[in-house]
């Protein structure tokens, strides 16, 4: 399926597999989570995703990517991009991006806003491997810096990640609809409380997408402020977090609700 330029169908598959469509449609969803039709879809959309950031038109990405009409490609653009696939291509042209480096408890920490609101909240150890993590995300955007007006802002939404506060500013958050639907789930999530990648995708409506809102988390941009690291496994063991897994320990113990103390002899 990831190779095929045209996507087998289910009794395709499933005769490749020595299997009745059925049994292989079951087993298929067991064993990655999505159906054979939503595992295509995400196929074509990375390649989609791809396709507009080289090909020279938002035509050729069309064929390039496997769709068989530009009238799908758009129809579905919403669902695989959360945006045009022009806004997409453009990535970040013509729009100024403000962005500040500093430290904080969790280490070295970037961020960055544009005219709509903060669109980036990175943690690492590296500054400048930050600075390159934002390039990758606006390539044509112009990004500036050492503005000490907007390291005030800045330093407002460090001292809110580190009081444990949402910072009182807009967001920009750019992605999917679904990755939209659970980066707002997220900031659902209360302080001191935790879920897990299955239970919340149950909360979305899309039982057995665990795997994709563990994708969505992954590529949330807004560290802490989007609190992706309130999702754990439904063992309770940490999974990953795209900032290291110390980091979601360290912000997990610091959101923890302290036990309430037993009550002694003299308290009663």
């Amino acid at each position: 399926m990831d190779r095929a330029e045209i996507f087998p169908s289910l009794p395709d598959l499933a005769r490749q597999a020595g299997l009745s469509p059925g049994h292989f449609h079951r087993l298929f969803r067991a064993a990655t989570e999505l159906t054979p039709a939503a595992y295509a879809q995400a196929v074509r959309a990375d390649r989609a995703r791809a396709a507009l950031s080289t090909a020279e038109t938002v035509t050729e990405a069309v064929y390039d990517s496997g769709f068989s009409s530009g009238g799908r490609f758009y129809e579905r653009a919403g669902s695989m991009f959360g945006m045009t696939p022009t806004s997409w291509r453009a990535g970040g042209k013509g729009e100024t991006i403000r962005f500040s480096l500093g430290t904080c408890s969790l280490g070295a920490i970037l961020i960055a806003s544009t005219e709509r609101g903060l669109c980036s909240v990175l943690l690492g150890d590296d500054p400048q491997s930050l600075s390159a993590d934002l390039r990758r995300r606006f390539p044509n955007a112009l990004l500036t810096g050492s503005d000490p007006v907007y390291d005030r802002i800045a330093a407002q939404v460090i001292a809110c990640i580190e009081n444990g506060t949402m910072p009182d500013l807009p967001l920009d958050l750019r992605g999917t609809i679904f990755r939209q639907h659970v980066w707002a789930a997220l900031r659902d999530i209360p302080s001191g409380a935790t879920t897990t990648y299955a239970e919340l995708a149950a909360r979305l409506g899309s039982p057995g997408a665990s795997r994709a809102v563990g994708s969505a988390c992954a590529a949330n941009p807004l560290a802490v402020i989007v609190p992706c690291h309130r999702v754990v496994r439904r063992s309770g063991d940490l999974a990953g977090y795209r900032w290291g897994l110390a980091r979601k320990r360290a912000l997990l113990d610091r959101e923890a609700v302290p036990e309430p103390c037993p009550e002694s002899d003299t308290d009663r």
